[in-house]
């Protein structure tokens, strides 16, 4: 049976959730290889005390069949890093799913990966995708074509999920569910703005506001690069 390759992208300030997620469904697929994949193979920093060892760096990286950028405060650095980039735009050429959990949909976005496509991210970020001619979609996971997306870092596990169904088949991705025991009963109904106290919302976004000038800030940089750089969307 032909093995699936998937590769994770590591870099700093990630969100460790919007990768460990996922890397725990990816794990248990059937013959598939996973690589978490850096610029080198320096230890990276997540937004947590987290540090997570990268077991391929670019230029070693094999052509995948799955690419998986998670999301992050890195991500304001990443859309103007033309290395990672070029990386993903080299791959995306033959991979036959491009992928992304939270803020990582920005990162596609900006290598030119997402132009024609309906897309999600974290809710805070939904707006920014249109700068990059993406379709902006409210959804927790997104697919369109072979474009797959999910919402904010704990969606990166829906999304998973769907994506190992497509990959083998729904029983082995319900045992994958079920041996995660993933059941979600959250304490609290206020994991969306649209259903979260409005006093909550407003707090949140006011604590935010800083983080979201320097990351439209980025966008707005990195959405001039593409334009004057665009070509066919892939």
């Amino acid at each position: 049976m032909t093995t699936t390759t998937i590769g994770l992208l590591l870099f700093p300030k990630l969100t460790q959730l919007d990768l460990t997620g996922p890397l725990q469904v990816f794990s248990r697929l059937p013959n598939a290889k996973v690589y978490l994949v850096a610029k080198t193979m320096a230890p990276v920093t997540s937004d947590t005390a987290l540090m997570l060892p990268p077991t391929i760096d670019f230029a070693g990286c094999p052509q995948l069949d799955v690419i998986c950028v998670p999301g992050g405060s890195g991500t304001d650095d990443l859309v103007n890093d033309e290395d990672t980039l070029g990386f993903l735009r080299r791959q995306a050429e033959h991979a036959r799913y491009l992928t992304s959990v939270c803020t990582g949909a920005l990162v596609l976005g900006a290598a030119g990966l997402l132009r024609g496509y309906r897309a999600t991210t974290h809710w805070s970020a939904i707006e920014d995708l249109a700068a990059f001619g993406a379709i902006p979609d409210r959804s927790r996971v997104c697919i369109d074509r072979n474009r797959i997306s999910g919402g904010g870092v704990t969606a990166g596990i829906d999304f998973a999920l769907t994506l190992a169904e497509l990959l083998s088949d729904r029983s082995t991705a319900e045992a994958i569910q079920l041996m995660l025991e993933y059941n979600p009963a959250p304490p609290f109904n206020a994991g969306s703005p649209d259903t979260a106290p409005e006093e909550v919302v407003t707090m949140l976004k006011q604590r935010m506001q800083g983080a979201r000038e320097t990351r439209v800030n980025a966008i707005r940089r990195a959405a001039d690069r593409l334009a004057r750089n665009a070509g066919p969307a892939v």
